[in-house]
């Protein structure tokens, strides 16, 4: 779907074929001498029940499908309706990356951008079950932030403007309490942590005394998120939300969760002062929220999106 243009004033939400002018000077409808706020339209379940079968979502999920190619999952499952899509940027361990998402009517899909609106890859599913989300309060010039949380993932992600940040939000609670409100799916009772980004950590928040070096490596507690030295975190546990095998967790978190669910679960170091082979406990892929040196970089990754319309959300009524 080609970009709409917009004036430095306005910026137009595609909602299906039709589109609605919201100004974003003071989130005002513009050259409206009585500015209301605008008004942003869920979709309705009978909305979705028309879509269901239909030959334009059919055409639509086939799409996401072949952007994602051979390596993605099959989405084209029967009741699927593709309610939304578009950029947002997602906070990631070094530094926030633009990500394209899918809001469906019962998964939540997002994956990375190899050339917009044509091909992505490294798909990642969130049953919408699974997923409680948080807002995030404006700071300085970070804003139009929240947190998605699941069982097995948490992370921040920034929209381009404050309209589309509620537009993303309302349409993901409303997927989730329809799913819900319909009796086979249950709420998750636990949601994985947001992690603390490398750079809050000069040192490490357990000890206070171990600083971070090239000799003396960052970790992350999988249980409460905090960077924690490797003498902090000299365990593992078994967190059944988060992996099969036993995690890195601080040894807090370690004594929390033994005297909670027992013994069973844990695993230690060997003699060599190396975690076990049962550890996961790489840092490399997992996602925190916003850091001081990452502030900027968020800033000019929605900044990007608004100047070039990339990240502007599409929301389907029909």
């Amino acid at each position: 779907m080609p970009p709409v243009q917009t004036s430095a004033a306005t910026v137009k939400f595609r909602v299906g074929p039709k589109s609605t002018d919201v100004g974003v000077e003071n989130n005002t409808v513009a050259q409206n001498p009585d500015p209301k706020p605008a008004v942003v339209r869920t979709p309705s379940k009978k909305m979705v029940d028309r879509l269901v079968n239909s030959e334009v979502n059919h055409r639509r999920v086939a799409n996401v499908e072949q952007c994602f190619g051979k390596a993605g999952q099959p989405l084209n499952t029967f009741g699927r309706v593709l309610v939304g899509e578009g950029v947002l940027v997602k906070m990631c361990r070094k530094k926030p990356k633009q990500r394209q998402f899918f809001l469906f009517n019962d998964i939540l899909v997002y994956g990375n951008i190899v050339f917009p609106k044509k091909r992505y890859n490294k798909q990642r599913l969130l049953p919408l079950e699974s997923v409680k989300l948080e807002d995030l309060p404006d700071e300085g010039t970070v804003k139009n932030g929240w947190i998605i949380r699941t069982p097995t993932k948490s992370f921040a992600v920034y929209a381009a403007t404050s309209t589309e940040k509620k537009e993303w939000m309302l349409h993901i609670e409303r997927c989730v309490t329809d799913l819900l409100e319909k009796g086979n799916k249950r709420p998750a009772k636990e949601h994985a942590a947001v992690w603390v980004p490398d750079g809050e950590a000069a040192r490490c928040m357990a000890c206070g005394r171990t600083a971070f070096n090239l000799v003396q490596r960052r970790h992350h507690c999988r249980a409460c998120g905090h960077v924690v030295c490797g003498a902090c975190s000299s365990h593992t546990y078994k967190i059944d939300t988060l992996h099969k095998k036993p995690v890195r967790v601080c040894d807090a978190c370690f004594d929390r969760l033994t005297k909670q669910h027992g013994a069973g679960n844990m695993d230690v170091r060997d003699s060599t002062g190396v975690l076990s082979s049962g550890d996961s406990s790489s840092d490399s892929e997992d996602d925190v929220v916003t850091s001081s040196e990452s502030r900027n970089d968020v800033v000019k990754e929605t900044n990007e999106m608004k100047e070039s319309q990339t990240g502007e959300p599409t929301f389907y009524r029909e």
